[in-house]
């Protein structure tokens, strides 16, 4: 492996001359639309790692992480991480490749190599700054080789029929009131491997804290809807950072909203799921939470506590056993969440 960073993609890129010609447009939802239409990487998916050998057919468990690396600034140790947890397949997000924060890494791609996966990756935004207010001060001065932040499955098995779903395309982060300039969107990253005596469909999800709980449930159904057509009969596994901290924007943007929002009630960032429907709309699409998860577990540090419960799976057609939150430490923000999952019946 080289020593030195890999920062070019197969992804269409988007050069710096471009990036900067963008920051200087009026960032209006319009100009959003056109630019996610027209820049190329909305719907580009970019294989990464090499082709593991087919597993033999059976029906051994499969372990599968979920993790939210926050820009994986430390691929090296992230794949120890992930290694110890002795996984088949991860579902990860917030990888960046070719951004100053993370040293211009291709970050998916170190990732597959070190860890011996395929992989699929996909740009959930294009930065076109270095980050939010603590990456801008650390690394004044820089420029992103690529600005590309995205979403990424890897398995110990051949990947079947990647592709990537954007889950809303409303450009919240366009104008930069959330503290970051970014075109893109909330993604999920799908693709099908080999389970038992035949597939596993497998979606890789991150949905957004800027918003409603409604809409965060919008946005699982639209992954839920996806599955429906791109795995039809198939069994289902989808895991990630769904950031149900049980709040809306309204709470978010107001300080006096929040404090009586949690003043109300206090364990709801611990127990989001009163709050958050789409708990009860996975269920009612056949999907289970309640034994793929260890419930009121947090999987987020909040100002280095952890307090918030984030991160989660949901399973369809599947045997559950052994859900886990694995401590990542100082790597991420998150820790990563943990199933074994066996076909119906198995024994």
């Amino acid at each position: 492996m080289s020593s030195l960073p890999e920062t070019r993609s197969r992804l269409p890129e988007v050069s710096a001359q471009k990036r900067r010609e963008i920051l200087a447009l009026e960032p209006t939802p319009e100009r959003h639309a056109a630019l996610l239409l027209s820049l190329g990487f909305a719907a580009a998916v970019e294989r990464v790692g090499a082709e593991p050998a087919r597993p033999a057919p059976g029906t051994a468990p499969l372990r599968a992480v979920a993790w939210n690396a926050q820009r994986c600034a430390d691929p090296a140790r992230a794949a120890e991480f992930l290694r110890a947890s002795g996984a088949d397949v991860f579902l990860l997000s917030e990888l960046d490749v070719g951004m100053a924060r993370s040293g211009q890494l291709h970050t998916a791609r170190e990732l597959a190599d070190r860890l011996g996966c395929a992989g699929a990756y996909a740009v959930e935004f294009l930065e076109l700054g270095l980050g939010d207010a603590d990456e801008q001060a650390r690394h004044a001065g820089a420029e992103n080789a690529l600005g590309f932040h995205g979403s990424a499955v890897l398995a110990r098995r051949p990947l079947a029929a990647p592709e990537v779903l954007r889950v809303e395309r409303g450009g919240r982060w366009f104008d930069g009131r959330l503290g970051e300039r970014r075109v893109g969107s909330r993604i999920a990253v799908l693709c099908r491997v080999a389970f038992g005596d035949g597939e596993l469909a497998l979606a890789a999800v991150h949905l957004e804290n800027h918003a409603d709980p409604e809409e965060r449930a919008a946005q699982l159904e639209a992954v839920l809807d996806r599955l429906d057509a791109f795995a039809p009969g198939l069994p289902a596994l989808v895991g990630g950072d769904v950031n149900t901290h049980s709040l809306g924007r309204a709470e978010l943007e107001n300080p006096a909203r929040l404090r009586d929002a949690l003043a109300s009630a206090p364990g709801r960032l611990l127990d989001p799921v009163p709050h958050e429907p789409l708990f009860a709309l996975a269920e009612r699409r056949g999907f289970e939470w309640r034994t793929a998860n260890l419930r009121r577990t947090p999987t987020h540090r909040l100002r280095g506590r952890p307090v918030l419960q984030l991160d989660w799976f949901f399973a369809r057609g599947l045997a559950l056993t052994e859900p886990a939150v694995l401590s990542c430490g100082e790597l991420s923000d998150h820790d990563a969440v943990a199933l074994t999952v066996r076909p119906l019946g198995a024994g």
